[in-house]
């Protein structure tokens, strides 16, 4: 089975711009390595979540392989198996499923998914979705990828149980986030009658009318898409006009959408540079040159010879092994014994962002006192 042309996870871009999902099938599949090492993770989650549950499963080998990565997916099972004993609270024996492919083609034309954990209650379906990636915050609030999930796990189950309300959880260990949004089973229903199918039945099409927003990130159109491009355009002879001109209030505004300029910017410019260096497309005003260079040994081995011939000895140099290689040498528990004192976090690095960032605010003020207090000291 491939993917479908209105895939859930591509969903929040279909529903905003419903010729998208067509205009994208001009465009090759290609895979990122971010992509690649997601896929990874969620192989070693349906493996530890298997092992878990006294299930058969054979241990995924992946390049991709990394301490991070063994912590995040075992804290995945952790969580699930969290909400599963929540669920054997109401229920006696309620049913967990593991990379479940679920049909959701009543309201979206072939339209099917893989959720990643589905437990089913008596009353209750819980669906669980892990993400891997860090650099979008997910968010489970009316999230149409785990609502298109649970429409078509409702289709295989509704008729077996009672199911009053479907919970919805984003596991999103990178960015330390864990979500979760509940709605009413006959409201999820009606979403998808007055919302998700007609919208649906414009996007197989390719019909509807393009629109721009922060759901083209991923479209694979986007670098090109004409209206994204008009938009983006528009919004800078608009909104940066002299620095010296602009109010706080015009300052606000301007904050809120660089990003995504900057990223649109970035976009089109790694278009072009792949196309002139791999294609050999030349654009006018525009041309390809090396970048800068920064030497190295061509063979380590002989330039140790060669170095030791010459009475130079002194070429090492010995450092510490890195804090998650250390942990994983001494264990979790050895390693908070021996080190637990010797650790510390420095505060990162203060930036600007929006309100709806989950971190928690600092008091600049004190910022500035703390360190003032230090310099006086030193």
């Amino acid at each position: 089975m491939g993917h479908a042309i209105l895939s859930p996870s591509s969903s929040h871009r279909w529903l905003n711009c419903t010729p998208s999902a067509v205009l994208e099938m001009e465009f090759e599949n290609t895979s990122s390595s971010a992509a690649e090492e997601g896929t990874a993770a969620h192989a070693f989650c349906e493996h530890k979540l298997k092992k878990a549950l006294k299930m058969r499963s054979k241990r995924p080998v992946s390049d991709y392989d990394s301490d991070e990565m063994q912590e995040c997916t075992d804290a995945y099972v952790d969580f699930v198996l969290e909400q599963l004993e929540i669920a054997k609270q109401k229920c006696k024996d309620p049913a967990i499923l593991i990379e479940q492919k679920v049909d959701f083609s009543e309201y979206v034309p072939d339209g099917f998914g893989t959720a990643d954990c589905l437990i089913v209650s008596d009353d209750t379906l819980s669906i669980i979705d892990f993400k891997y990636g860090q650099g979008v915050l997910v968010d489970a609030y009316d999230n149409s990828q785990m609502k298109c999930y649970a429409l078509g796990a409702l289709a295989i189950y509704e008729s077996l149980y009672d199911i009053k309300e479907v919970s919805m959880s984003i596991f999103q260990p990178r960015r330390e986030n864990v979500s979760t949004w509940i709605i009413a089973t006959e409201e999820l229903k009606k979403w998808a009658e007055e919302v998700l199918k007609p919208k649906a039945e414009l996007a197989i099409k390719g019909e509807g009318e393009y629109c721009s927003g922060d759901w083209c990130k991923f479209c694979k159109a986007a670098v090109r898409c004409r209206a994204r491009a008009e938009e983006k355009l528009k919004l800078a002879k608009d909104e940066f006009k002299l620095p010296p001109l602009l109010t706080d209030a015009e300052v606000e505004e301007i904050l809120v959408v660089i990003p995504d300029l900057t990223s649109w910017a970035n976009s089109i410019l790694a278009y072009a540079t792949d196309m002139a260096v791999n294609y050999g497309k030349e654009w006018e005003g525009f041309k390809v040159v090396e970048g800068r260079s920064v030497r190295k040994y061509k063979d380590e081995n002989a330039v140790i010879e060669k170095a030791k011939e010459n009475g130079y000895s002194d070429i090492f140099k010995t450092s510490l092994i890195t804090l998650t290689e250390m942990q994983k040498l001494m264990g979790k528990k050895k390693f908070e014994d021996i080190l637990g004192d010797l650790i510390i976090k420095p505060p990162g690095k203060l930036t600007l962002v929006p309100n709806s960032d989950k971190r928690q605010k600092v008091n600049v003020s004190n910022v500035k006192n703390e360190f003032n207090e230090i310099t006086e000291e030193n």
